[in-house]
């Protein structure tokens, strides 16, 4: 672990999540679905999405979400790209037979984060089309009124 997440660098008022979501995913794995859409911040916000209806378990929860906030910390393309970028849990990981957090489970939440936050192809595409937004903007608020 890398310590703490600052509070920029986290998408937490539900607008700013809806605004997120409204967009197709990106990229899916069997459990995560990765949404993201531009910003005009010079680096990238997370948000993490746990219905306790997919994982009943507060350790489940937790562990699902430390896992991609680590995921997000460790992805280099991230740092410089303006993007809001949501995951939600999809599908449950375990059910209430199994442990709430076991060394299968993380195997697997790893596995899922690295390959949401290692498509460089798709971050590519999404910096593009954010510098394009971005000179949009500019150019509107350089107009005369």
């Amino acid at each position: 672990m890398t310590g703490n997440f600052e509070r920029t660098r986290r998408i937490v008022k539900t607008d700013e999540f809806s605004s997120v979501f409204r967009l197709k995913p990106v990229f899916k794995t069997p459990h995560l679905v990765l949404y993201a859409r531009p910003n005009l911040l010079p680096f990238a916000r997370l948000g993490v999405v746990v219905a306790k209806r997919l994982a009943p378990r507060a350790v489940t929860r937790n562990a699902v979400k430390r896992a991609v906030r680590e995921g997000f910390r460790d992805s280099e393309l991230l740092k410089t790209i303006g993007l809001d970028c949501v995951v939600r849990l999809s599908k449950s990981l375990n059910n209430k037979s199994e442990p709430a957090c076991s060394a299968a489970l993380q195997a697997v939440l790893s596995r899922e984060v690295a390959s949401l936050f290692a498509s460089s192809s798709t971050w590519n595409s999404l910096s593009q089309s954010a510098d394009k937004s971005f000179s949009q903007s500019e150019s509107v608020k350089g107009m005369p009124g």
